[in-house]
């Protein structure tokens, strides 16, 4: 009797609790950031071989010198790399062929505009990697028909140097020896060397804003070659005017762009003739590998993104992670004029912790472990 007597009252116990219903999720989320992260300075040969040996999970900043095809277990993501840009000799008696500068131009360009080899045509200095491209589009597509409208006739009488590996590759194929005399050099001009000198980074914050803007990369590789003075000053004016907060409106910024993209780009004696695709590799085998990886457009893994949302797949949260970085570090590490180098900036992606980081696919900011949340108002109750 006192068994059944218990049974009764907690039967009558239940019944007053109200139903509740359970899943198999956690109310509350441990973080999925890696407990220890492991940074190796290791060459392209060591790099590939900790990647298929699963001693490494990425290798940041370098591509791996695998000995064959990387096998399925191996991605790799793709960013900007570098820009082809072809300036002709300011010095007289060239050209030598005794053509006009936009006929030089005109031939490399038309000779160079099947691409391939290691780069894609596009001879305009904004490019799909930079956000502002399709305010571009149109004037992206006239210099095309202007550069490579040509069938490069007359290339082969022109004598054209190089600078940069793939520009050799490019010049060896194509063109004989220079000797003394030159009439243009094709160069490769890395994108992240490009922008290494604009960056300034002070506990945290990384700028200038429009560090990847198109309209900046087309400044850095092409004001120096502006005809004249009047061009110059023309186009300090159309920079310094972006680069300030007295412009009214969206429109009047996208158009000022345009313009001075279209000013540095209008000329002959510098012209970006294309540009480079950067591969990042990593491991994405079933129990070593890693998933999530989110990367920045420019940066690659060097980045903020990519330690915010890379997951190890052997463990539901948290593990070790263990990269490999193409550069050995050399700079001073400290959050106020340090950490400037690839392997000091890797660092500091994982021990800053701001509430902001760059946007990986454009010149903005992204929230770090919060959310923009705007309340919505309760409705007003109206009377009949």
């Amino acid at each position: 009797m006192k068994k059944l007597g218990v049974f009764l009252f907690l039967g009558a116990l239940l019944a007053l609790v109200p139903a509740a219903r359970g899943g198999h999720e956690p109310p509350i989320y441990p973080s999925f950031y890696p407990q220890e992260i492991r940074i190796e300075p290791l060459d392209p040969a060591a790099a590939a071989r900790a990647l298929l040996d699963n001693r490494i999970q990425a290798y940041v900043g370098g591509q791996p010198a695998f000995a064959g095809p990387p096998p399925e277990t191996v991605g790799f993501v793709e960013t900007l790399g570098s820009y082809l840009v072809l300036r002709l000799n300011p010095e007289p008696p060239g050209p030598g062929s005794g053509q006009s500068d936009c006929d030089v131009a005109r031939a490399v360009a038309g000779a160079l505009a099947s691409g391939g080899q290691g780069f894609v045509f596009h001879p305009y200095p904004v490019n799909g990697y930079h956000d502002d491209y399709l305010y571009h589009f149109d004037l992206a597509e006239a210099a095309r028909e202007r550069l490579a409208g040509g069938t490069g006739a007359g290339a082969d009488r022109l004598r054209v140097r190089a600078a940069g590996g793939l520009a050799e590759r490019l010049v060896r194929s194509r063109w004989p020896a220079p000797g003394d005399g030159w009439d243009a050099t094709l160069e490769e001009i890395d994108a992240g060397r490009l922008i290494a000198a604009q960056r300034r980074r002070t506990i945290g914050w990384r700028g200038p804003p429009w560090i990847k803007k198109g309209w900046f990369h087309a400044y850095l590789l092409l004001a120096d070659s502006l005809p004249d003075e009047a061009a110059k000053n023309r186009a300090e004016r159309l920079f310094r005017g972006l680069a300030g907060d007295g412009l009214a409106s969206r429109e009047e910024r996208i158009n000022r762009e345009r313009e001075l993209v279209a000013l540095l780009a209008g000329g002959c004696r510098k012209t970006v003739v294309g540009y480079t695709v950067k591969r990042e590799y990593f491991s994405s085998e079933y129990n070593h590998g890693i998933e999530n990886i989110a990367y920045d457009s420019h940066d690659g893994f060097n980045s903020e993104i990519f330690l915010r949302t890379v997951k190890l797949k052997d463990f539901p949260w948290n593990g070790w992670l263990a990269l490999g970085v193409a550069s050995p570090p050399t700079a001073a590490w400290n959050p106020v004029a340090g950490f400037t180098d690839e392997a000091g900036r890797l660092i500091w992606s994982a021990l800053g912790d701001t509430g902001l980081f760059p946007h990986p696919y454009n010149a903005g900011w992204t929230m770090n472990r919060i959310g923009n949340v705007t309340a919505t108002p309760e409705p007003v109750a109206r009377e009949p």
